[in-house]
Parts: structure tokens; C-alpha cells; sequence
């Protein structure tokens, strides 16, 4: 399945012999003049009309989606290692298939509108800007992480950019997303939420509720049903009557997206984040794929086959479909691509370099974080006769 029908004319790239690259910052990285791409898939609707499937975009764009996928891929595979290695400890899971959500989503809307998620939140932290050296100390429980290594993998945190974590509790991100759009709609603000799930979180009670008062009060909330056909290590098949989330929403609208092509995502949120301006919320099915099981505890191959893993690599992959466009576009070589991809490893190399560096939080650091400043309680020990720490 090709990323458009672009990809797909006759002068493949692929079979022309390479060319000596120039610079990966040719003239391709600051031109912007726009393209026109028509998506692979249509998107299906509910109770609205379905956007247009020509996407505008531009060689800088596309360029741009590559690299931070191939970031965001790259930091997820040392992630693993690290994990296996002992140096990341607890849950851990990874979003190595699913990155065209986080970067067609990052198009489309601003660093004002809001992002809430489960605990798949590496990618969706660096989307939002955040550094790789802030995800692996994070990640390892360090000083330098994004939630001063005291949340580690499931609850990453960038409220500067409107990243609101990063939750354990499935389902539980929903109506708190509900809530931060009705702060925003308070507050009279032009930006919206976009609260994500995954399928195994869509039959949860508490989506339904926040669902139904997020319509009635016609909140600015997008919720983002991130569909990788398993929930857990159950397909969707045996755990969903109805797997059509897009239409879950019964009086809410929806939209099923594939969400294994970064432009068909940058389009639909777009439309989503217009709608729910003017109209309340609604519903995005994100039809997409993890490669990695569930967590790293989960091996992902006893509830699927690795024949079903490999073919949806080679057929759906966001990253080689993006990689094809490029080709078929003229944008960049295959060797300025492998050269980006270099870059790419280097800089997470370094950035585990860095966070290994890093020392981990003091044992008083136990006790903070915990009430509002300034309330002054005292924590002793266990006899309570040593004062362990006075709580700022």
C-alpha cells in the first residue's frame, strides 16, 4: 500500500541507478512550495462529511516527517536495549510502528492545543518537542528526565508544550482530556485536546461518560482512539462487538483514519481540530500497528504471527512509505536518506551517553511532589522518632 498515488507512478526511483548525493540540507530542507498528495485510503465517516483526500504538504515537510519518524524509531529501538540491559526498570512500552500518529498530529495543530495520552508516551513527548536525552533519563530514573526521573516510561510530562503525560490507569487520560478542553473552552481559548487511547481502552465506562458530557457542553475534545488491532495481547475481534470506534460515539461524530501514513493524519486532525472549534467533540480511529508486544514484558508473537509482523512492515511501514514519496518525488536520494538515518542513530547514541551521565534523584526526593508549596508537613520514619524530611 503506497503512502499516495504519487508514489506509485512509473519512474520508480527505486529501479534508476543512485546518484552522488549533495548535502542532506539541500534545497529540500527550506523549500516549501506546496504539494498536492492524494492518500492511499479513503477515510470513513459518521455523522459528518469525510475531509478531502488531497493533502497539501511540501518537500521540507515530508523531509521533516522522515527524520523525526526515523528519531522516534531509532530512540524506541535503544529503548529496548536499554531495557534488556537492566538500565530501564519497571513498565516499558514502545511505539515502533505507530509514529505516524505522533508526527502527522504534531502538523496539524500547534503547541497550544493540548495532548493526552496512555502510557505509550515516549514518541508522543518528542513530537512534542521534547529532547532525547530528557525521554532516556526519564527513562532510567535520572535527575535530567522529563519528570526529574520520578515517572519514568508511563508518565512523561512537558507542560510547556501542552503535554499532559503520560498515564498508568487505562482509559483514565479520557476524562481528564475532556477536562482540559473545558478548561480551554472556559478560558475562551481557540485550541483544542486531543486525548488518546488505545483500542483495549474503548470500552472503558469512563469514555463514555466524559464522552457524553464533552457533547453536551460542546467541548473543544478530540478523542483519539489509537487502534493497533490488539488490545494487550487481545485482538480486537474477541474483545470489541462493534471494532468500528470511529462510530462509538453513537450522537458524536467520527472519522476512521489510516493511521500508518502521516499525511492522512495531518489531514484528519485538521479537520478534527476545525470541527471541534465549531461543533464539540469527535472521535478519530487511528488504524495502525505496534511491533513490539504490548510491553517489553510481552513477546507480541503468541497471540499473532511473525509472518502477520513482517508483512505489515513491508507493506504498511510509516517510515518507508514516507522514504518511497521522497524517491518517487525527486526530494532526496536513497544515500541522502541513509546518511539522514546515520545522523539520526548518532544523535540517540549520544543522547544515552548523556543520560546514562546523569545521577538519579535523592531519597529525599521520595517525599516531594506529593501536597501543594509551602504546606510545611513533616515526614518521619517508620519509628517516628527520625525526621526524614519538611516538605517544601
Amino acid at each position: 500500500m503506497a503512502l499516495s498515488r504519487l508514489s506509485l507512478r512509473s519512474n520508480n526511483p527505486f529501479l534508476k541507478p543512485s546518484t552522488t548525493a549533495a548535502a542532506i540540507t539541500r534545497h529540500v530542507s527550506t523549500d516549501t512550495t506546496p504539494i498536492t498528495i492524494e492518500t492511499a485510503v479513503p477515510f470513513e465517516s459518521h455523522l459528518c462529511d469525510a475531509p478531502s483526500r488531497s493533502v497539501t504538504t511540501s518537500s521540507s515537510e515530508i523531509l521533516s516527517f522522515f527524520r523525526d519518524m526515523a528519531r522516534m524509531r531509532r530512540m524506541e529501538i535503544a529503548a529496548d536495549s536499554l531495557y534488556k540491559s537492566k538500565l530501564i526498570r519497571g513498565f516499558c512500552h514502545l511505539y515502533d510502528g505507530q509514529e505516524a500518529l505522533a508526527v502527522g498530529m504534531e502538523a496539524a495543530i500547534t503547541r497550544k492545543d493540548a495532548i493526552i495520552t496512555s502510557y505509550r508516551d515516549h514518541c508522543t513527548f518528542l513530537g512534542r518537542g521534547g529532547e532525547l536525552v530528557d525521554a532516556f533519563s526519564e527513562l532510567m530514573g535520572r535527575k535530567k528526565g522529563c519528570s526529574n526521573g520520578k515517572g519514568g516510561s508511563m508518565h512523561f510530562y512537558k507542560k510547556d508544550a501542552s503535554f499532559y503525560g503520560g498515564h498508568g490507569i487505562v482509559g483514565a487520560q479520557i476524562p481528564l482530556g475532556c477536562g482540559l478542553a473545558f478548561a480551554q473552552k472556559y478560558s475562551k481559548e481557540e485550541f483544542v485536546t486531543f486525548a488518546l487511547y488505545g483500542d483495549g481502552a474503548a470500552n472503558q465506562g469512563q469514555l463514555f461518560e466524559a464522552l457524553n458530557i464533552a457533547a453536551l457542553w460542546d467541548l473543544p475534545a478530540i478523542l483519539v482512539c489509537e487502534n493497533n488491532h490488539y488490545g494487550m495481547g487481545t485482538a480486537t475481534w474477541r474483545s470489541a462487538k462493534s471494532p468500528a470506534y470511529f462510530k462509538r460515539g453513537d450522537y458524536v461524530p467520527g472519522l476512521k483514519v489510516d493511521g500508518m501514513d502521516a499525511l492522512a493524519v495531518k489531514q484528519a486532525c485538521k479537520f478534527a481540530k476545525e470541527h471541534a472549534l465549531k461543533n464539540g467533540p469527535i472521535i478519530l480511529e487511528m488504524d495502525t500497528y505496534r511491533y513490539h508486544g504490548h510491553s517489553m514484558s510481552d513477546p507480541g508473537s503468541t497471540y499473532r504471527t511473525r509472518d502477520e509482523v513482517s508483512g505489515v512492515r513491508q507493506v504498511r511501514d510509516p517510515i518507508e512509505r514516507v522514504r518511497k514519496l521522497l524517491l518517487s518525488l525527486d526530494i532526496a536520494t536513497e544515500k541522502e536518506l541513509k546518511d539522514m538515518e546515520k545522523e539520526v542513530r548518532k544523535e540517540v547514541d549520544d543522547a544515552v551517553a548523556q543520560a546514562k551521565e546523569s545521577p538519579v534523584p535523592e531519597p529525599s526526593e521520595l517525599f516531594t511532589n506529593m501536597y501543594v508549596k509551602d504546606c510545611g508537613v513533616e515526614s518521619f520514619g517508620a519509628d517516628r522518632k527520625e525526621l526524614k524530611v519538611t516538605l517544601p
